[in-house]
């Protein structure tokens, strides 16, 4: 007899009952809609709503629904041609707001107040922004030689040489006051890299090139870096940036991004279902960082102003008003050091504030700064870079001003609050300074935002290509194996449901390649199937009895299935270790769909015909197609 126990009966109906559930999201679609966000990052409110209600509604432009949506205002339409005139309208009369196309899920509230959801969609699903930035390498390089500038400069201090350094033209400038410091100044100036020196071609190299020159009318020094070491910089950068562009897309919310380099010095982004391009390119392309100086008590900030230069030793910046300052230059602590940074809505001063957590270095070199100088002014320089329209072509453009400066009242080491932005400002910038600054600073050289409508196209394709695949492969195994193919078309259809339902529930990215590897899965899935089914012809071809035939073959073809579905599986977790974007969605639905069509084909389909055929003892055929039973049989003679 075939029978399984009724706990397991009751398990495979409960995993298939719970798929459906968790699969139901799915069947409600989505509307086309219009999502609306201030462009200074502030929530929309009650009265932004109503604005939005008001402008369509004296536009007569038809929509089902408008309501706020987190932070934004979201409006539903009943069609893609009434979104895009809604769409133009509020642009015109909305010139502070940012306005995006987007799809809204109809998932009923009491699915979605338990979790559930339907499936991501991918770009070319779902619509969203697609990036294509350049790093400027240049300015990689004259960040790295930066780190060099502070450190020169404490070494000559140190042996008494007055100097001025800095960095200009892709090196670092060395000016010596006298004349006579300048035999001692080189040598310190050459042991420089020493520290950074690397093995190549089987002996200890320098990464900086050094060469006396003039600078400003004095005796001084050229560093530079070596070709070696600015391409090692180069492709330093290049990762740096993709994975602090990474940590700032999960910081964004989005899910299944893609951020990934692209030739020599390209990163690509898309980000699918992004309902705010303008907060998207804000976060991605700037690059934000602090330092913490010393003011210069010692000099007149107004006259340095007036002179255009400031003192040696110090620079000349400003605060948001215009009005000047001196810092020392020498570097506190800096962006990079810093192990947090979270937004505070309100400070003990009331006004927003970051609280900035260091690491151990930076912690001891505060510390030690604060004790020996406590009645002294410390000031935190805000450091950015910004798209602008330079000539026609978009730059970035380095920004900087103080938004900070208090008299050292006490003695802090690692953690402490800064306080002088905007609530947007400061919930930005605690968000750059989490995902790591950027190594270098780029350029939008392509953004395209792909619409709804036309992802809404290649849904409507994926699903009727997904039905085609479903119903030929159905109608084909229901022809040919008779009440076992039913049997299987019914595990087939579990089999689809389960996928989508674990890609729903764990988040994965539904994309075209995706809808292809469920296409090809459902062809695969029944590939199980057939095995059993041919064994069981074989053994009812051999003169077993039909619930022998039926034990023989589940239990004989097992075998055969788990071998030929794990070399699919290795395969398919190859395709998702090194593919892309692409490449791992297709992957990921077919690793899915192994797992699934595993359970389906084997576990579930013998529970189907246990409860067809298991509890009929006297059972003589199969409508297996193809063969028949012989017939039950006969009991061996007893022995004499």
């Amino acid at each position: 007899m075939n029978r399984y126990p009724l706990w397991k009966n009751l398990f495979v109906l409960g995993i298939v009952l719970v798929s459906l559930l968790l699969a139901l999201p799915n069947i409600f679609g989505d509307d086309v809609a219009v999502n609306i966000t201030r462009s200074d990052g502030a929530a929309m409110d009650q009265a932004g709503l109503t604005q939005v209600e008001k402008v369509l509604n004296d536009q007569k432009v038809a929509f089902k629904s408008a309501a706020l949506d987190n932070k934004a205002v979201l409006v539903r339409f009943a069609g893609a041609e009434d979104q895009l005139r809604a769409r133009d309208i509020l642009l015109e009369a909305l010139p502070n707001s940012v306005v995006a196309l987007n799809l809204a899920s109809r998932t009923p509230h009491w699915l979605r107040a338990v979790g559930l959801k339907p499936m991501a969609l991918g770009l070319d699903l779902r619509g969203g922004v697609h990036f294509l930035f350049q790093v400027n390498l240049k300015d990689a390089i004259d960040q790295y030689l930066r780190t060099y500038e502070t450190d020169l400069r404490a070494q000559l201090r140190q042996a008494n040489i007055r100097n001025d350094v800095r960095v200009a033209n892709g090196a670092l400038e060395v000016s010596i006051v006298e004349a006579k410091d300048l035999v001692k100044a080189e040598e310190i100036v050459r042991k420089l890299g020493s520290n950074d020196q690397v093995l190549r071609l089987g002996q200890l190299t320098s990464p900086l090139l050094v060469e006396p020159a003039t600078i400003d009318d004095r005796p001084g020094f050229r560093v530079r870096l070596s070709d070696a070491a600015i391409k090692e910089r180069q492709d330093s950068a290049i990762e740096q940036n993709t994975l602090t562009l990474r940590n700032r897309v999960n910081a964004l919310g989005v899910a299944e991004a893609v951020v990934q380099r692209q030739g020599l010095d390209r990163i690509l982004v898309q980000l699918p279902g992004m309902q705010d391009p303008a907060q998207a390119q804000r976060v991605l392309g700037s690059t934000a960082t602090l330092e913490f100086h010393l003011v210069d008590m010692e000099n007149d900030a107004f006259e340095a102003q007036r002179r255009g230069r400031a003192p040696l030793g110090s620079m000349l910046e400003h605060f948001a008003d215009k009005s000047p300052i001196l810092l020392r230059r020498d570097i506190i602590a800096s962006g990079d050091q810093l192990v947090d940074a979270k937004f505070m809505p309100t400070t003990q001063e009331g006004t927003p504030g970051v609280s900035i957590r260091l690491d151990s270095s930076a912690a001891s070199k505060m510390l030690d700064t604060t004790i020996n100088n406590l009645g002294r002014q410390m000031a935190v320089l805000y450091i950015e870079y910004k798209p602008q329209i330079v000539d026609g072509k978009q730059v970035q453009v380095r920004e900087q001003r103080v938004i900070n400066s208090a008299r050292i009242n006490g003695v802090f080491s690692n953690s402490f609050n800064i306080t002088g932005l905007s609530a947007v400002e400061g919930r930005d910038l605690a968000l750059l300074l989490r995902s790591g600054s950027l190594a270098a600073p780029i350029e939008p050289v392509e953004q395209r935002t792909i619409g709804p409508s036309l992802g809404q196209d290649n849904i409507d394709r994926g699903i009727l290509a997904t039905i085609v695949g479903y119903l030929l492969v159905v109608a084909f195994i229901g022809l040919y194996y008779r009440v076992f193919g039913v049997l299987a078309d019914i595990a087939l259809a579990a089999n689809l449901v389960m996928l989508i339902a674990l890609m729903s529930l764990f988040g994965f990215q539904l994309s075209l390649p995706g809808i292809a590897g469920i296409v090809l899965t459902l062809g695969m899935a029944v590939d199980a199937n057939v095995l059993i089914f041919e064994r069981i012809r074989e053994e009812l071809g051999i003169g077993n009895s039909p619930q022998a035939s039926i034990r023989a073959g589940f239990d004989k073809a097992y075998t055969t299935i788990v071998d030929s579905n794990l070399t699919t599986l290795i395969a398919a977790l190859v395709l998702f270790a090194f593919g892309s974007g692409p490449v791992k969605g297709f992957a990921i639905t077919l690793s899915i769909g192994i797992a699934t069509s595993m359970f389906t084909a084997v576990t579930v389909t013998r529970c189907l015909v246990n409860l067809a055929y298991g509890s009929r003892q006297h059972l003589k055929t199969l409508s297996i197609g193809g063969v028949k039973a012989p017939g039950a049989a006969k009991p061996a003679p007893a022995a004499r």
